[in-house]
């Protein structure tokens, strides 16, 4: 059975920085997409950042890039996201998911899920 457990997180001030894992047992995900959501209250659950397990390449939604990077580590099974010059809107669940094939940015095509964990950021 496979399973995504995630940790890191929590509550950090703007500016502050945080990084969160997701240790993946069950299987290896080579041919897997790997990928972050984030889910803020009342709101749909978006895209945050993806990459090919395999070959490591990356996907980032707009507001995030060149202050969040996505990696892989192989040895360990986990895929990390650093999350790094953190604003309040970046306030928000934060779930990492899994897909055979290619990157996708919509949650509604990943088939496994962590348990989501709170990222808060307090300005």
């Amino acid at each position: 059975q496979v399973q995504l457990v995630e940790s890191g997180g929590g509550l950090v001030k703007a500016g502050g920085s945080l990084r969160r894992s997701c240790a993946a047992y069950g299987r290896t995900f080579r041919g897997y997409v790997m990928g972050w959501f984030r889910q803020a209250p009342g709101k749909e659950r978006v895209f945050v950042a993806s990459i090919r397990w395999s070959v490591g390449s990356t996907n980032y939604v707009d507001s995030v890039k060149g202050r969040f990077t996505i990696s892989r580590d192989h040895a360990k099974n986990t895929v990390y996201l650093e999350m790094n010059s953190l604003k309040p809107e970046d306030t928000a669940v934060y779930y990492c998911a899994a897909k055979r094939g290619l990157i996708a940015t919509n949650w509604k095509e990943y088939e496994y899920w962590g348990q989501g964990t709170q990222v808060t950021v307090s300005s």
